[in-house]
């Protein structure tokens, strides 16, 4: 199964951008539904495809046009393992805030915060390379 087609590696950095300012706002105000809504975007991105991901949307139509085009693109794979990643831990955030287990919520939505920020800062996707050591380690079935 296809993780999907690549992508321009400038639409994942964009998205991880947003999410870094959504974490931050959730850790801020501790406004817990907001990092509901997050959880949502990364189910989309992670088990329906980075296509019809709500950042995605928003870089294809706003900011992707007012960009130079771009010939490198990115294998999607790693990036929507990255996603199901996000979305574990946004969970157990959002799990952790609605049943009154705050410190859960804050830890959790931290780790989140911080792998978003170091995408969004740095190009580091630590999803991504937790995708590739995996595949590394882990032996290769044999059709």
């Amino acid at each position: 199964m296809s993780a999907g087609p690549a992508v321009d590696p400038r639409g994942p950095r964009f998205a991880a951008t947003v999410t870094t300012v959504v974490l931050a706002v959730v850790l801020i105000t501790g406004w817990w539904p907001l990092l509901a809504v997050q959880t949502v975007v990364f189910a989309i991105g992670a088990f329906v495809g980075l296509k019809p991901a709500p950042y995605s949307l928003l870089y294809r139509y706003l900011v992707a046009p007012r960009l130079a085009p771009t010939s490198e693109r990115e294998d999607a794979a790693p990036l929507r393992f990255a996603q199901a990643v996000g979305f574990v831990f946004a969970l157990v955030g959002t799990v952790g805030y609605a049943t009154g287990i705050t410190a859960l919520g804050i830890v959790a939505t931290a780790f989140a915060l911080f792998a978003a920020f170091l995408n969004a800062a740095f190009n580091f996707c630590l999803g991504c390379e937790m995708y590739l050591l995996i595949r590394r380690v882990t032996p290769s079935q044999a059709s």
